[in-house]
């Protein structure tokens, strides 16, 4: 349970306030994450890491000398938005390209690569990682879908020494694709994670088991068993990375032995004098152990293993020296305060209010109707939240009802100051699109950011909104969801109302039905056609990959 909290949707960001406090000779606090304190060199490459938050010490407790120039960081749980990831990265750019690396999920998969190419259309090259080292998560022949999870550290480790060596944005991705070719985790869980605010644990494991191949986002296991004594879990653990030991690997492993939240020290320090002895039988040789808590989910109780199989020169970016909040490895040597960078002040922006498109009366009016229209949203889905996480926690990471509540609370106030302030359909609509990405972040919030935003884009600030307006506003909206998520109907998500609600909406607006009453009518059709695809096929996976 989460007890030190004032508003459980300020967690996030309050719990980074207080660490950049706490270590300001290594990171300094920029909206959205942090940078590091001290200084580049000019053309050095800027590895950018990130994801939700909830695991520390991943993702900003990694950031210093010698591994990552700057961490993004989302709410609990869920990824950052596009245009977080987007100006952090471009505040750690030292002109020398930049490395995103994140974990293996939908939402990190689409806002990171979102923002890569925003970057890559501003003249910056950029590459982009997802780690992908869980081999409960996916079976071998489909690594690539694999989630990210301890397995981070390494890859992440050894990529930022490698930058912080000189090497080139080419060489830097080869020898991070490298690392994450070679890294393998699996883990264990006694007892789910609770989200802060909430009344209950996302999962539970019953008493004396112990949950099989856990994420961290507090998704269930693939199984569960009897708890075993620690030698023979260290025996399961060693036993199922060395099924899955990468080609050509050698006898030298980078270990993390990583504790989930609640389980203590002294537990994972019994657990390593067997996990060393079986590596010894094994005849591997373990480099720099890590043993403790590296990447965690909120008070999980449980722990995981990760092997990262290191040739000479992975081994020296794994020793290579590195200064941060969470690991310190050797001595840096004295590095001078960071300066404040030109892109950085350009990206602090003006402090004045944005100015609207001129718009017409009628599309004013709409344009309060469509701010109506996001209030009322926002206040069904703030009472739907809790309904929505506890539906979401059955096989995903419980955060959808708390990520919707947030990104249309944000929608609904964006909506209405561009209405006050005078701005078209067009732009209140885009308004709240644009809000709704950038707070409620994760998969859905920039599904539905980006979904809106083609709406938007079929309205004017200066004609009425008119039923054939309306319909392709819709048409756009599908069109983009489909395209951004890759669903197609069927696959039970938002596709599934959205579909049938277009398909109705443009039947009836093209029958001369007026636009209130075909909406009206279209909600119904895609309420019967969503509940009827509920009973057909396994959904399409968002954090979890699993059936």
């Amino acid at each position: 349970m989460t007890h030190l909290l004032d508003a459980p949707e300020a967690f996030a960001e309050q719990a980074l306030q207080g660490f950049c406090a706490i270590h300001p000779r290594l990171v300094r606090a920029v909206p959205g994450g942090v940078l590091r304190a001290t200084a580049t060199p000019a053309g050095k490459v800027a590895v950018v890491i990130g994801g939700g938050s909830g695991h520390y010490p991943a993702f900003a407790g990694y950031v210093g000398p010698g591994f990552a120039d700057a961490a993004v960081a989302g709410d609990v749980f869920a990824s950052p938005s596009t245009r977080l990831v987007h100006d952090v990265a471009a505040r750690a750019h030292r002109g020398g390209g930049i490395l995103l690396g994140f974990g293996n999920y939908a939402g990190d998969v689409l806002n990171f690569g979102a923002a890569a190419e925003r970057l890559r259309s501003e003249g910056i090259d950029v590459r982009v990682l997802p780690v992908t080292d869980d081999i409960a998560s996916a079976a071998t022949h489909e690594i690539a879908r694999r989630r990210g999870v301890a397995g981070d550290v390494a890859v992440f480790k050894i990529a930022g020494a490698a930058a912080e060596a000189g090497l080139s944005l080419d060489a830097v991705e080869l020898v991070a694709r490298a690392a994450n070719d070679r890294t393998r985790s699996f883990g264990v869980a006694f007892g789910g994670c609770t989200l802060p605010g909430a009344a209950g644990p996302l999962f539970a494991v019953p008493g004396g088991q112990m949950g099989i191949g856990l994420g961290i986002h507090g998704e269930p296991g693939i199984g569960e068993s009897p708890i075993v004594p620690a030698s023979e879990l260290a025996a399961l653990l060693v036993r199922r990375l060395l099924e899955e030991a990468p080609e050509g690997a050698g006898s030298r492993v980078a270990v993390i032995l990583n504790g989930l939240g609640s389980t203590k020290q002294e537990e994972l320090f019994v657990l390593w004098g067997s996990v060393a002895a079986e590596l010894r039988e094994a005849g591997l040789t373990a480099v720099a152990p890590l043993v403790g808590e590296y990447v965690t989910s909120l008070d999980m109780e449980g722990c995981s293993l990760t092997f990262t199989w290191l040739d000479d020169a992975l081994e020296a970016f794994w020793l290579a020296p590195c200064d941060t909040a969470a690991l310190r490895i050797g001595a840096v040597g004295e590095v001078a305060p960071a300066e404040e960078t030109e892109a950085e002040r350009g990206l602090a922006g003006p402090s004045s209010l944005p100015l609207w498109p001129a718009a017409s009366p009628q599309s004013q009016a709409s344009g309060r109707i469509i701010a109506g229209g996001f209030a009322r949203l926002a206040a069904a889905l703030k009472e739907a939240e809790a309904d929505l996480g506890r539906i979401d926690a059955q096989a995903g990471d419980g955060d959808h009802g708390q990520g919707m509540a947030r990104g249309s609370a944000a929608a609904a106030a964006a909506a209405q100051a561009a209405s006050k302030a005078g701005a078209g359909a067009a732009s209140v609509l885009a308004a709240g699109a644009n809000a709704w990405a950038d707070r409620a972040g994760g998969t859905s919030g920039a599904i539905w950011g980006l979904g809106l935003l083609a709406a938007a884009r079929a309205l004017s600030d200066t004609a009425s909104v008119t039923a054939d307006r309306v319909r392709l506003a819709a048409e756009q909206a599908l069109e983009s969801v489909m395209t951004i998520g890759g669903a197609k109907p069927g696959d039970k998500t938002l596709v599934d109302a959205l579909a049938p609600f277009v398909a109705s909406l443009s039947a009836e607006t093209s029958a001369g039905c007026g636009a209130a009453l075909a909406w009206r009518r279209s909600a119904e059709v895609a309420a019967n056609a969503a509940e009827a695809t509920a009973q057909l096929r396994p959904r399409l996976g968002r954090a979890r990959p699993l059936g």
